[in-house]
Order: C-alpha cells, then sequence, then structure tokens
C-alpha cells in the first residue's frame, strides 16, 4: 500500500505545495524562501526516512512567520494523510539525539489528539536572518494540530561554556530527534499484523 499525499494550501499569505512518501528513502527537495527552516526539513527527510518535496510562496517582505507556519499546517496535513488508516503501524516512537554539547529527546504518540509539549533555553533571537527561533515551537504545534499527533519535544542539555546555548545546535538536534521518533512511530509493526494499535478500535 502506497503511504503518499500531496497536499496544497493557498491562502492571501501563502502557497503552498507538500508531497511526501513515509516509505521513501530520505530525498528532500525543499524550497520555502528560508534557508534555515530548508536545513530543518532536510533533516525530517534524511533522518525520518521521507521522501519529501515542500514549495513554499510567502510574503516573506513581512516576515518568514506565515511561511513557516503555512508550510507546517500542510506537512501536517500531508502526513496524516499518508498514514491513511494507520492499521499495523508502531503508533509510538522516540529519540533522544545529542549534537556536540547538546542533548534533545523527543516521543510521538500518533493518537489523532493534537497536543504538543515543547521546552527549550532561552536562545538568541535568529538563526541567520529570518528564522526566528520563537518559531521552533509553532511549527511544532501547527504540524501537531494538523496531523493530530501527540508530540512531546525537550531539550535535556544545551550548556556552552562561557555563553549561552548554541541556537543552531539545539533547534537542529530538536528536528532530529522529532524526525527519528516519527520514523518509528509510523513503521509498520510485523506482530501487529495490520490491526489499529488501540485498544479502543480506533486512532
Amino acid at each position: 500500500m502506497s503511504r503518499t499525499a500531496r497536499i496544497e494550501r493557498v491562502t492571501n499569505e501563502t502557497k503552498v505545495l507538500v508531497e511526501i512518501d513515509l516509505d521513501g528513502t530520505g530525498k528532500g527537495d525543499l524550497a520555502t524562501g528560508v534557508g534555515f527552516y530548508d536545513h530543518m526539513l532536510n533533516q525530517l527527510a534524511k533522518h525520518g526516512g521521507f521522501d519529501l518535496t515542500v514549495r513554499t510562496e510567502g510574503d516573506l517582505e513581512i516576515d518568514a512567520h506565515h511561511t513557516m507556519e503555512d508550510t507546517a499546517l500542510a506537512l501536517g496535513e500531508a502526513f496524516a494523510r499518508a498514514l491513511g488508516d494507520k492499521a499495523g503501524i508502531r503508533r509510538y516512537g522516540s529519540a533522544t539525539i545529542p549534537m556536540d554539547e547538546v542533548l534533545v529527546r523527543a516521543a510521538v504518540d500518533l493518537s489523532g489528539r493534537p497536543y504538543v509539549v515543547h521546552d527549550e533555553p532561552e536562545l538568541t533571537p535568529y538563526i541567520g536572518p529570518v528564522y526566528a527561533t520563537s518559531m521552533t515551537r509553532h511549527i511544532f504545534e501547527s504540524f501537531g494540530h494538523a496531523a493530530k499527533v501527540t508530540l512531546h519535544v525537550d531539550v535535556l542539555r544545551a550548556a556552552r561554556p562561557g555563553g549561552r546555548p548554541d541556537a543552531h545546535h539545539v533547534v537542529e538536534a530538536q528536528f532530529k530527534a522529532f524526525s527519528r521518533a516519527l520514523r518509528e512511530a509510523v513503521e509498520i509493526d510485523p506482530r501487529n499484523a495490520g490491526a489499529l494499535p488501540s485498544t479502543k478500535g480506533v486512532l
């Protein structure tokens, strides 16, 4: 069964195209106009094992908020559609990822219930010219709402002697942990025999 989806989202602020294959080889073809965001979406493709195409045209003359938010919403919708009825999946996934001085834990439940908990230290306001670090939480919240998943992302350690945390490392480690957790959750469980992983009989 093909677990793919294509979503087009058009508003007065953005035009977004997302294509995803949950059983891909980690190929990313990303163009949002926000370089660091493309770099993070490429982590999702590579470490999630997804083939992912994203094309976003947004009102970057205002700021990058709408571009990143609407991309995350379209990505969450595409992810949910590609999952289909969720029969046979593992449902739960978690990952603890180090990136030099940073350590991040992510846990996901493909529960059908959107709930996001996100904890990170105070970071420099921007990575690159337009990626506001305050958007990381909002990206996860937007994805979680659209995909209807429960997601916890916690930065366990970010200490750097003599200075504040390296924002690039902190955010990238979060996306890598998030990606690895999703990869585990969407896997088909050979012990599940195609059943829905819920005692309620619905996800």
